[in-house]
């Protein structure tokens, strides 16, 4: 488990002092470690917000040195909670003066935590069969700009189970959606929706009580509840998460198992470009702007979906004043450093390709990946972060929240999409 002892701040919203004063549900750390004939792989799903690529880096070099499992075949993923603690240093929100830095103390113990749950993974590996059907999600959220807009309802399904009496051992899922239906005024340490999903599929018998169900989360910088959700409470994000639970158990009795999985480890570097950043002027104009657009549709009572888009298109531009700020002293150029390049990893089992990439995608980068090669699903948020996300060149020119806090251009997603396709068609 990774859930601190202690009252922590619970990051994921700005401007609010938002510290924990309970735990509603504990946030998991899951480990599936698969070996065939001379290949293994190892992957870590965690209920934190990011995984940073320090820690990242340092996980899987503790990690290979006690396994023999390779720092290159070691995927680490985090679910984008944001109700859980603060994981790194994010330069967008430095002038935020409620957001307090990234405990090391914590870090550490979360570092040490993965490491021994990864272990643990590879000391009671037993003889297993393994399969994947891909279900659909519907109604658990939509594109957050468009409900009609590019999104991924699928959910692919992989299982692993003992051979000895057919035991489930581990489960692992992809989902594209913001774990977003709690807000700053929740102050319950949680895994949001997820958190249900997990708990419908082991409370129904699905899956055993203790079983590890690794949640990855996808493409989803562009994907989010917010036109789905009554309310952002825990029985609304318990209603979303049993939806995804529900889809998920039906896809159970169709998996086909196989005894042989052959196992295919494969990455490589991207550098990445920086966006051209509005100057100090400019951005602080646009701030005020926004913030004045957002707090009319508040006055006028508009849709909740449309006033909650509008005040985060705000909290964009205030971290857009951030980044411009950050460019003129330095800091930007630092930030940027320690994301780049950025690691693209392919882990083939047997006919299935699983692609990790940091930080945040719109979808449609990984529904154009999808499209080209099929059984392949895209995690992002995977063995590192990049103080951001990768837009789209629409969005860009759109502008609104995510492409206002953006340290690098939207050019950067189709050279990652070009650099993965390459690793899959080098099969």
């Amino acid at each position: 488990m990774l859930t601190p002892q202690d009252s922590v701040f619970l990051f994921g919203y700005p401007h609010v002092p938002r510290f924990s004063t309970g735990v509603h549900d504990q946030l998991e750390t899951g480990a599936l470690f698969l070996w065939h004939e001379d290949q293994k792989v190892l992957f870590i799903a965690n209920d934190l917000i990011f995984v940073g690529k320090q820690l990242v880096n340092d996980v899987r070099r503790r990690i290979s040195i006690r396994t023999g499992v390779p720092t290159g075949a070691i995927a680490i993923t985090a679910t984008h909670t944001h109700s859980g603690p603060v994981m790194l240093d994010y330069l967008s929100n430095t002038a935020d003066p409620v957001v307090p830095k990234a405990d090391p103390s914590y870090l550490k113990w979360v570092a040490d935590s993965m490491v021994e749950v990864g272990c643990e993974a590879v000391r009671s590996a037993l003889p297993a069969e393994a399969g994947l059907a891909v279900a659909r999600a519907e109604g658990v959220g939509t594109n957050r700009h468009d409900p009609a807009g590019p999104a991924d309802p699928e959910v692919p399904v992989f299982i692993v189970r003992a051979m000895a009496d057919h035991r489930p051992l581990a489960c692992m899922v992809v989902y594209a959606m913001h774990p977003t239906v709690l807000h700053e005024d929740s102050t319950l340490i949680s895994g949001d929706f997820p958190h249900f999903t997990r708990q419908y599929l082991r409370a129904r018998g699905i899956l055993p009580k203790h079983c590890p169900v690794l949640y990855h989360n996808g493409a989803s910088g562009n994907q989010s509840p917010r036109h789905v959700t009554r309310e952002n409470t825990f029985p609304e994000a318990r209603r979303l998460g049993e939806k995804l639970g529900v889809a998920i158990a039906g896809v159970f009795s169709s998996i086909a198992y196989t005894q042989a999985l052959p196992v295919r480890v494969r990455s490589t570097h991207v550098e990445l470009q920086m966006r051209a950043l509005p100057s100090m002027e400019e951005a602080e104009t646009r701030a005020h702007e926004v913030k004045a657009r957002f707090e009319a549709l508040r006055a006028a009572q508009a849709p909740r979906a449309a006033v909650r888009t509008a005040e985060c298109d705000w909290f964009g531009t205030e971290e857009a004043v951030a980044l411009a700020r950050a460019k003129a002293d330095g800091r930007l150029e630092v930030a940027a450093a320690n994301c780049t390049p950025a690691e693209i990893q392919v882990i083939q089992l047997g006919p299935w390709n699983f692609v990790f990439w940091p930080g945040e995608f719109f979808v449609e980068y990984a529904l154009e990946v999808k499209a080209r090669v099929p059984m392949t699903f895209v995690i992002t948020m995977a063995n590192g972060e990049l103080q951001g996300y990768i837009v789209t060149p629409e969005a860009a020119a759109r502008g609104g929240y995510e492409a206002t806090n953006a340290l690098f251009s939207p050019e950067n997603g189709l050279r990652v999409v070009t650099a993965t396709l390459a690793l899959l068609v080098d099969q």
